[in-house]
């Protein structure tokens, strides 16, 4: 499904606008494989094709964000639990526009069939009419899959956002 087309354009808004608006060539990982599902899972938002999004992890994905209880989700459903949370917690809290940026990688290692990678990120929008930023971090484990990478589970950390001064 692609999330232009969900109805009243509420997780529209804010799903791809929360997790990612771009992955610049520094925030490539050392291995482009280990690096690939995060990629397309930045780029599939980007686009609003949540389907996409979702295929990046496993089938029983772990995920922690901080836009609501119960902040973690996990299960088979725990992708669409947390897109159907975040578009709620977006529209509710009045946040438009929102963009986040992956700045470079600072940390990955792979062991066998599993990897860990760790990648500085900067959630920007609007709300009340001013520009906010929220400087944080995004952490992934992942699980190689026959001959591919998957999202097994991540993180977004970050301290409360702050007025953007002009």
């Amino acid at each position: 499904m692609k999330l232009r087309n969900w109805s009243h354009g509420a997780v529209a808004g804010t799903a791809a606008s929360l997790l990612m608006m771009g992955i610049s060539a520094q925030a490539r990982a050392a291995d482009r494989a280990v690096d690939a599902p995060i990629r397309t899972m930045v780029l599939a938002f980007n686009r609003g094709d949540i389907a996409l999004a979702k295929s990046t992890h496993v089938d029983a994905p772990m995920i922690v964000d901080e836009p609501t209880a119960p902040f973690a989700w996990s299960g088979p459903s725990a992708f669409d639990d947390w897109v159907s949370a975040l578009g709620k917690s977006e529209a509710k809290a009045g946040k438009t526009g929102g963009k986040v940026a992956l700045g470079p990688i600072t940390r990955e290692s792979v062991i066998g069939n599993n990897a860990y990678v760790v990648v500085p990120s900067t959630y920007t929008f609007q709300q009340a009419g001013r520009k906010m930023r929220e400087t944080g971090t995004m952490t992934f484990a992942l699980v190689k899959q026959s001959a591919d990478w998957k999202i097994q589970a991540w993180t977004w950390t970050s301290p409360e956002a702050r007025p953007v001064e002009k």
